[in-house]
């Protein structure tokens, strides 16, 4: 096969630099949802972040994500500001319900939701659970022994966004180097060590096993670092904070997954090798399937199922199931 650089197939991102080297699907700007992607399967990779693929249907689970983890970190940015506990729950509750009102305008069109309070139409990620988690967390934790970090300039280390230059990797010329980019909830101090934070929520029984799944984990792992790297600080590892959203409830749970040094420079060394993968995979423009991996994917799923079509027909199975959207970008900043 022929190496050479492929066509100028990357479309322009509507916010933000592009993370690709122009001309080409070589990315140098990477996040933890890139890496993720990559590891899990490089045609998924492909499918998703380069290409922009998503399910025509809206992700309920994201959006209901999204804003459960903004209304905490606005709380977490108002006690900073001498709010107190009362004072800031209100503003809290007041900004959910702004920014969860669907206007009549907008209804259907926008969002697949009638005007009006948020409703996803799936019973427990609706308006009524989400306000009810968001009161509930704050009330429960309102004590919390984890205290936000405050930074040398006086500000809270809350909703901060990291860039950070590898020293290692150059790709076209020596001097484009890969940057990891990401957005950390918060950083705290818990009995006397420093720890990033992420909040997590699930409709699954939160257990052991619930946290065995972030260690190892590559999100957790990059967190890590960025904490060590951009705060110069002795970061143990993450701290998550789980919410079980059911029809009825919502229960929260804290676990912690730490990282060794010996453990980081082993993700670093690993990281080094799956960005040369990358690399190579887009010099010579061909993402390989990764078939043991294709069981929890979402473009193998009902009666789409990408992969297992004939190559010549999966993009009229890909334009019939799915829609085009902006690629994931690292190098957006988050308003």
């Amino acid at each position: 096969m022929e190496a050479s650089l492929p066509p100028n197939v990357i479309p322009t991102p509507r916010e933000g630099p592009s993370p690709f080297i122009h001309g080409t699907s070589i990315q140098f700007a990477w996040d933890s949802t890139c890496l993720g992607a990559l590891k899990k399967c490089p045609r998924f990779y492909q499918l998703q972040i380069i290409e922009g693929w998503r399910p025509k249907d809206t992700s309920v689970h994201l959006t209901f994500g999204i804003l459960y983890t903004e209304a905490l970190e606005y709380y977490d940015l108002l006690r900073a500001e001498d709010f107190n506990h009362e004072q800031a729950l209100d503003s809290v509750v007041n900004q959910v319900l702004e920014k969860t009102w669907v206007p009549e305008s907008e209804g259907v069109r926008a969002h697949r939701w009638e005007h009006g309070p948020y409703d996803s139409k799936i019973g427990n990620k609706n308006f009524y659970n989400l306000i009810r988690s968001v009161i509930w967390y704050l009330e429960q934790y309102k004590d919390d022994p984890c205290k936000v970090v405050i930074a040398e300039d006086g500000t809270p280390l809350v909703e901060r966004s990291f860039r950070m230059e590898l020293d290692f990797g150059p790709l076209v010329d020596n001097k484009i180097r890969y940057i990891i980019c990401g957005h950390l909830d918060k950083v705290v101090d818990f009995v006397g060590s420093r720890f990033t934070m992420d909040h997590k929520t699930t409709k699954t029984t939160i257990s052991d096993y619930y946290f065995d799944q972030y260690h190892p984990n590559n999100q957790m792992s990059l967190y890590t670092i960025a904490g060590k790297v951009i705060f110069d600080s002795e970061i143990k590892g993450v701290i998550i904070d789980a919410a079980q959203i059911a029809v009825g409830f919502t229960r929260f749970e804290r676990g912690l997954t730490y990282r060794s040094e010996a453990q980081i420079q082993e993700w670093l060394n690993d990281l080094c090798i799956w960005l040369q993968h990358a690399e190579s995979y887009a010099i010579h423009n061909y993402w390989p399937q990764n078939d043991v991996a294709c069981f929890n994917c979402d473009f193998n799923k009902g009666q789409s199922k990408i992969c297992a079509k004939d190559p010549s027909v999966r993009q009229m199975f890909l334009e019939s199931h799915f829609t085009q959207e902006d690629p994931w970008n690292p190098l957006k900043v988050r308003n």
